[in-house]
């Protein structure tokens, strides 16, 4: 009986439920216009890596780069070291015995040179050593190392530089 009454209790629920269905209709119109104005810097020119890091390797790198609204040149090279070429010859030597050779490498550059000379202890002169090594170098004086003045080697980059700075500003002018 309880059961019945729950039932009647139920029905009109669902009906009146399933009557009140409400169905909306929308629709919207969208007229958009954008504009989008785009300003980015030029190309770079970016300056090469030199990976020079082996501490074996006598060479220094040496790199630039220059960058225009037209135009961007970037170079790199590299530089010998001839003093850090020289220790290194002369150690390799000395660690494979021929001493006498090791310290005629050394002997090249005018200041070791004058240093043994000082020292009393002449360099090596084609094989002769100690008091027969200082006759042969006081007989040919000529023959000892000369320092290369550093004027010279100035004006010598000098030149290099001012030619390459020169082509590149020609190539500019020319672009322009």
């Amino acid at each position: 009986m309880k059961l019945r009454y729950l039932l009647l209790l139920c029905l009109p629920l669902t009906v009146l439920a399933a009557e009140d269905t409400i169905i909306t209709e929308s629709t919207s119109t969208s007229d958009v216009s954008t504009t989008t104005k785009l300003e980015s810097p030029p190309p770079s020119a970016i300056t090469p890596t030199m990976n020079i890091s082996n501490s074996d390797l006598c060479t220094v790198g040496v790199a630039g780069a220059v960058q225009t609204q037209i135009l961007g040149i970037s170079m790199g090279t590299t530089v010998r070291d001839m003093n850090c070429e020289k220790l290194k010859n002369a150690k390799t030597l000395y660690d494979m015995g021929m001493k006498v050779a090791a310290v005629s490498i050394m002997c090249q550059d005018q200041r070791v040179f004058d240093a043994m000379m000082n020292a009393g202890t002449p360099c090596p002169y084609e094989g002769l050593i100690g008091e027969a090594a200082k006759a042969a170098w006081d007989a040919n004086v000529e023959e000892t190392p000369v320092e290369i003045e550093a004027e010279e080697i100035l004006d010598e980059k000098t030149k290099q530089t001012l030619w390459g700075l020169g082509s590149i500003f020609a190539l500019l002018l020319i672009l322009l």
